[in-house]
């Protein structure tokens, strides 16, 4: 199994799909929520799908509806261009990491498996995890712990690392054995996924990346086009808020002469919607998601 779609429903729903719109999953994976919305596709729809890890060109379907791009969706204007695919009439982003990405050890995303410190979306790219806990200054490790981890003792973590060298770290287990001390009683595996989330987070520039795209998404959609976001965690969740209410990260609403506000978007979700009981106890990794529906002005 890939992937399982979180909130697939509810996310395909908010396109508001017309069966000969032009729609976009910038987060291809498994491959879920693009056959959903192909299926409610006409034969004149379009979809587009991005994925940047060539481990989810494997999942491409055999539709002449259907356009791959083995690139992070960072890019998303220019290839929408490229193939003639501007304006779109909805956008999909389903920002969390693949189960199938997560449970393959070699790739270094979960500390609940050995493998190599990588934790790269798109192998190519030269930054990885083991380079990160082993060159990367002490204060610039601890600001990352902290502010990507969410974890008040990233200091501590950071100066631990930092006392390991010059031996180098090179797998998961070495770094879970290292912090293992730093780990509070009941709570270890917490932690380390808040660890192992903060690294991967700055791997691949997952913050950076997600503002380059929702800036994007204005200039792409066409007036009545959907925006469809879902996140994982909390600063995701504060850039796609901020950005849906009000066009910018600071989530400010400037506002015309008259007072009326100037947001490119009008929320079709004023709360955010999280998964049912269900599909949590069905998909455990579902229970962070949080869905954020806009539509474009």
């Amino acid at each position: 199994m890939y992937h399982n779609p979180v909130l697939l429903q509810p996310s395909v729903d908010g396109l508001n799909i017309q069966t000969s719109g032009i729609y976009v999953d910038v987060t291809f994976g498994g491959g879920g929520h693009s056959r959903a919305i192909l299926s409610a596709l006409g034969a004149q729809g379009r979809l587009v799908a991005f994925d940047q890890d060539p481990d989810a060109a494997r999942n491409v379907p055999d539709d002449p509806r259907f356009q791959f791009v083995p690139s992070n969706f960072c890019h998303l204007k220019k290839f929408l261009r490229y193939h003639d695919a501007c304006p779109v009439d909805g956008i999909l982003a389903d920002l969390g990491v693949s189960s199938f990405q997560f449970d393959t050890a070699g790739r270094g995303f979960s500390h609940r498996f050995e493998g190599a410190l990588d934790m790269r979306m798109n192998p190519a790219q030269e930054l990885t995890a083991a380079r990160i806990v082993n060159e990367y200054p002490v204060e610039r490790l601890a600001q990352l712990f902290y502010h990507y981890g969410d974890l008040p003792n990233g200091r501590q973590i950071a100066q631990l690392i930092d006392r390991h060298r010059p031996a180098e770290l090179h797998t998961t287990k070495e770094l879970s054995e290292l912090v293992a001390p730093l780990l509070p009683h009941g709570k270890e595996n917490k932690v380390l996924s808040q660890i192992f989330q903060a690294l991967r987070i700055e791997v691949n520039d997952e913050l950076g990346v997600l503002r380059n795209f929702l800036s994007q998404t204005v200039e792409v959609l066409r007036p009545g086009g959907r925006l469809v976001v879902i996140s994982y965690h909390s600063l995701e969740d504060r850039l796609v808020k901020n950005f849906m209410k009000s066009g910018n990260f600071e989530g400010n609403v400037e506002k015309d002469f008259y007072g009326n506000p100037l947001s490119p978007f009008r929320l079709i979700t004023k709360k955010v919607q999280t998964p049912d009981d269900q599909e949590i106890e069905e998909n455990s990794r579902a229970r962070s998601a949080k869905l954020r529906i806009a539509e474009k002005i």
